[in-house]
Order: structure tokens, then sequence, then C-alpha cells
């Protein structure tokens, strides 16, 4: 039964097409043919992105940084850092003033019982309490260690001063060393103790990783797991986690002023005033910040905001902050898609959204793609084209010239004599009483069951035989001479030239495999390129445009050849280059006389041999079209003034033409 389809409308929950290998490939092609590099290629595509087949944009890296730095400043804006020095200094302000209100009470309540005694000894013990409090230092350090040492008045007061103490140290070490909140609530002296076991084993197992021995992670993870909620799997993932938030700690105090700075270090030792437990930290920290030197811990971040933080939250900030620093890092010296990979596409949906976590997913399976169907492959730590890969590219660069042709170019010049070759037209005709009987077994049987109708057997009547078509066989050899100069790239005359040797190679090859095409470069000498070679054949940084030695190696590659022969040369530049009797190299600007007639030797050469040069001039000046003029009139030849826009056009049209008047020729 004939597949039934469902056509509904778009109500966003439907996927659209995917990105596929061809698609991808086929936007490459310009990348590959100019840098003559994939990695180089897929870099670019990386960096600038794409579209897919429907019309979607694939975002490049340049679009996910910007959102990233985007992300970056709104937090900037949003927020102020002095929340979290506020947030402190008021709790302890209203700790303050609660006990002032607790000592009130106090002595008003001992002034009513009608004990003179009582209330005297409240009035004494009021003013020095409130003394005390008077006297308080003003930074938070000091206010903590002067109520540390304070003997409350009001329970409540006391009970909120130590619970916040119990918070902040509870906040500070969960920063510190991970997760371990579920390890720290309620730590009494022997879960304080504990941890510092915990830390001393943490950094003796750094000591040994570091001296290359076994580490122990699974016994130590087995002794003290409990710390860690999130279970690590590796050594490496425990220490960057850990490392990622000691950093953020670290970025936290950088980013406040002096003055902030210094009461939140003084805090951070008046809570941590276990000697033994900051030396452990400390050791920690220094362990870490050597082994994650990327984690920026000097780094430090200008809050503009208006929008008070406070510690946790300014935590949270901090490593959101130092995330988006490290994804922008990873972002930054991406090499080759697959590097993207490394990101933790989680996290990066957290911080920048769905979408930009999918694109960024999409950016990284480029190179796998490829991989996956054959176009390119790993050699030697390099990716390089595969056989399949140079044929798509010559059929990309073919396609992308063709579609820019008319009907009228290349689609009226049919041959309507028929031949006894074997090269097939790919159309049939009749039989007549003489025609070779190659019998289009297809069209034969349509026109069987035409006649008599379906069913079997079907009966065949001398009517019914159609035959194919053939022409004439013919062989042509040519040779491509691709100036390779600076003046190439410089007059954006390289890609348009590369594009029409890559599709006239792919042209031949698969359309007249019988047909020789043989490829040299030239600029201040020529060489012969090899159709593996011409993906990554780029110009040459020298001066100089040697048409004579590329003339020279044209000639004897022909000299091997039978059939037509043809030398297409494409160049922009006049001949400033050639090979010197003692097989040296002159070059020189303006062009010499020297010059300008060993290469018209060599011209006369390929005429005596029966080779045709036909030039495709770029950029013409008046003293290069008087030299292709005179050479053109030596050989016979033909030349094409054009520009690079339509340089495809001419090459393949004349090229067709060619072949088809060989083959008038032959059937005649």
């Amino acid at each position: 039964m004939a597949p039934r389809f469902t056509y509904s409308r778009w109500d966003g929950t439907q996927r659209g097409f995917d990105l596929d290998a061809d698609a991808l490939f086929g936007q490459l092609t310009d990348e590959l043919l100019y840098h003559g590099d994939v990695n180089a290629a897929l870099r670019r595509m990386m960096q600038d992105g794409m579209r897919g087949p429907d019309g979607e944009r694939l975002q490049g890296l340049r679009d996910l940084l910007a959102k990233l730095r985007e992300e970056r400043q709104e937090r900037l804006d949003r927020h102020d850092l002095g929340g979290v020095y506020d947030e402190i200094s008021r709790e302890l302000d209203d700790i303050v003033d609660e006990e002032r209100h607790a000592i009130d009470n106090a002595v008003r309540d001992a002034e009513t019982s009608g004990d003179e005694r009582r209330a005297n000894t409240a009035r004494e013990t009021a003013s020095e309490r409130n003394m005390r409090l008077d006297l308080m230092p003003n930074d938070l350090a000091g206010k903590v260690r002067e109520l540390s040492a304070y003997d409350f008045e009001s329970k409540e007061a006391q009970q909120r001063f130590e619970q916040m103490l119990d918070r902040l140290r509870e906040q500070l070490m969960q920063q510190m060393v991970d997760q371990m909140s579920e390890g720290m609530q309620n730590m009494s002296p022997g879960d304080m103790q504990r941890m510092k076991d915990m830390l001393a084993a943490l950094n003796e197992m750094l000591d040994r990783q570091q001296r290359g021995e076994d580490p122990g992670f699974e016994q130590f993870m087995q002794e003290f797991g409990d710390f860690f909620p999130e279970h690590p799997e590796t050594i490496e993932e425990l220490l960057e986690q850990m490392a990622r938030r000691m950093a953020a700690m670290q970025a936290m105090l950088n980013s406040m002023t002096p003055e902030q700075r210094a009461q939140m270090q003084q805090l951070s030792d008046q809570l941590l005033d276990d000697m033994d437990l900051r030396w452990q930290l400390d050791q920690l920290g220094s362990n870490l910040q050597q082994m994650f030197p990327q984690m920026n811990w000097g780094q430090q971040y200008d809050f503009e905001g208006q929008d008070p933080m406070g510690f946790s939250q300014a935590m949270q900030a901090m490593q959101e902050l130092g995330d988006l620093d490290q994804l922008e890092h990873l972002l930054q010296n991406a090499t080759n898609p697959g590097a993207l990979a490394e990101a933790d596409m989680d996290r990066v949906r957290d911080l920048l959204g769905d979408d930009a976590a999918q694109q960024l997913e999409r950016l990284s399976q480029l190179t796998k793609m490829l991989e996956e169907v054959g176009l390119i492959e790993q050699k030697d730590g390099r990716l390089e084209l595969t056989p399949r890969g140079l044929r798509a590219i010559g059929s990309n660069a073919l396609r992308d010239l063709f579609t820019k042709l008319t009907k009228e170019h290349v689609g009226q010049h049919q041959l309507h004599r028929e031949g006894m070759g074997h090269e097939r037209a790919y159309q049939s005709k009749p039989y007549e009483f003489g025609d070779p009987f190659q019998l289009d077994l297809q069209r034969t049987i349509r026109n069987a069951i035409g006649r008599r109708g379906t069913g079997t057997p079907i009966e065949l009547h001398p009517d019914d035989f159609e035959i194919e078509r053939t022409e004439h066989l013919t062989r042509s050899s040519t040779v491509l001479m691709l100036d390779l100069s600076m003046s190439m790239p410089m007059r954006d005359n390289f890609l348009p030239a590369k594009k029409v040797a890559m599709a006239l190679h792919h042209l031949i090859s698969t359309q007249f495999p019988r047909d020789y095409l043989g490829l040299v470069g030239f600029s201040e000498t020529a060489r012969v390129v090899t159709p593996e070679q011409l993906p990554e054949v780029s110009w040459d940084f020298v001066y100089g445009t040697n048409m004579h030695h590329g003339f020279t190696l044209a000639r004897q590659m022909l000299g091997r050849q039978t059939g037509n022969k043809q030398i297409i040369m494409i160049t922009d530049g006049e001949p400033t280059a050639h090979i010197t009797p003692s097989g040296d190299v002159y070059f020189n600007y303006p062009p010499v006389r020297e010059t300008v007639e060993a290469t018209l030797r060599e011209v006369v050469r390929c005429t005596r041999d029966g080779i045709r040069i036909n030039t495709f001039v770029l950029d013409a000046t008046t003293a290069l079209t008087a030299f292709i003029d005179k050479m053109t009139q030596l050989n016979g030849g033909r030349a094409f003034y054009t520009t690079n826009e339509a340089l495809g056009d001419y090459v393949l049209v004349d090229f067709l033409e060619h072949r088809r008047r060989m083959t008038r020729r032959r059937a005649v």
C-alpha cells in the first residue's frame, strides 16, 4: 500500500528538519576551497554559524559569546555586592537592638518590683552592658568578637546570635569545601574534629597525586563520602567542584571594596578561629590554586546595580559568573567543534537558556556528523577529506556553477546524429533495422504493457523495442593551469578559479571518464597538482607569474596523452617570471623582454604539438591584453576576458562546447 501522510497546522511542538551532513558539507564547500584546510573551514563555520535546510540559522560561537556577555553584564548591572556586608551588619544591629530592649525591660521590671536593692543591681548591670554595646567596634569581625564574649540579658538575642554564627560558618565552609551542608548541620565538637580529619586526608591525597602516586580516592570516599552529597566519581571531579567554589569565594572578596574585603576577611578568621582548621583550609586552597590556575583566582567583578545581595545570593552569583567565565574561555579557545562537547550542557542551559544549549550542542556535533558519513577523517591528529569528501566538493562546486547558467547556455546544443560508440546518451529511440541491438529494457517492457495491458506473461513485439542512443566515442585531454600568485586572492579571484578547477575535475571524472584532466599550479614556479591535492591547494606567498614553466609542464603532460589536446589557463597577471637555460628562476616586474619571449617560445612548442591554449583572463590590463592577444595569434586558441563572477559560466560552457564540436566532427 502507498504510504499515508497526515498534515496539521504548526503548533510549536513539531520538530523541524534537522541539519544533515550533506547540507553542512554543501555550506563548507567555499570555505574548504578557499582555505584548503578542513580544520580551518570547520573553525570558521563554528565561529560564524550556518543555515539549515529549512532556513533556520544555527548560531555560531560569535553569537553565543555575545549572549554570554550580555548575561554576565545583566547580572553586574542588577546586583550590588555591598548587600553581603549590609546583611550581616543589619542582623548584628537587630541583635544588639533586641538586647538593649531586653536590658530596658529588665531595669523596668526591677524598678516596679518595689525591691530597691534589685533595682540598683539592675541599673548597674544595664549601665555596664550598654557601655559594652556602645564601645563595640564598627567592623563586623570586631562586633562578632565582642558579642561572642558578651553576657546577654536576652536569651532570644543570644540564641539569634549563635544561630547567625552557625549559619555563617556553614556558609563559609560550604563554599570552601563543596556542598557539605549535610555533614555540617548541627556540628558538634566531634563533628568539627572529623571535618579537620577529612581536610587533612584530602590534603594528603593531593600530595600523593602530585607525587605521581595512587591518591587513594576510593578509600577517601569510603571514609568521608558523607561530606559530599554530589557523590563525585573521580578525584578530578571532586577537586574541580571544590576549586570552583573556593575560587567563587575569592572572587567575591576581590570584588568588594578594600574596606569591605578587610572586614569580611577578619570576620572569616573570627568565625573559623580553630587554628588547625584554618591551616588545613589554607593548605587546600593553595593546592587547588596550583592544580586549577584557569579558575581565575584573581578575578573580580564590577557590580553596578541597586539590588543588594545577601551572602548566599552573592555566592550563587559568583559561581554563575565563574561558570560564565569558564564557558567563555572554552568557547574562545575551541579549535574544532568536537572541543565544544567538553561543555556541561545542563549548566549551559541553566546559564544561557535552552535555545543556547541546543545551538551549542548542535555545533559540537558538526565534526562527528561529517566523520560518520565518511566525508572527513582523522589522520595524524588532523581532519582531512576522504575520497568521498573530495568527490562531494567537486559535485557541490559543479552544482553551484551550473545553477547560475540558463538553459540557453547549455541546453540548446544537442547532437541529432547517433553513433556506434560506447558512451550512453541516456536517451532511447524505436529500434530500426541496422541499429546496434542495445535494448532499453525498461522502455521496451513499458511499451509492451501499454500495447497489451497488464498481466503475465508479457508478449513482446518488434514494435515494442527501444534501444539506447549512443554518442560517438571521443576523447579529450586537458590540462588546467591555475594561477596561484598573490594577486589572485588580493583581487578576490582565487576562490572562483579554484571552484572552477574542482567543478571541471568532477565534470570530467563523472560524465567523461575516458577524458584526461591534468592540473598545474603556477606562481614563481609551476608544479603538477594531483586531484587529491586540489582541495588543499592555496595561493603562494611569493611574487611571480611563471606561465613559461606552467606551459612546459602542461606540454609534457599532454605529450603522454591521446585525443584532442588543450590547455585551459586561468590568470589575472602578465608573465613576470621564467626558467633560465641554467634552470634558475628569473623574476622581474614589470615583465622584461626575456620573460615574454621565453613564454611565447613555449606557446609555439605547444602549437607544434597540436595543443590549443584557451585563456580566461581576469582583471585584464592593457599590457596583459596585448600579451594574451599575441599568444592567441601564435597558437590559434581563444581568449576570454571575464570577471570572477562569470568565470565559471565561461569555462564550463566553453569546455562543453569544445566537447560537442569534437563529437560533431567525429560524427560527420
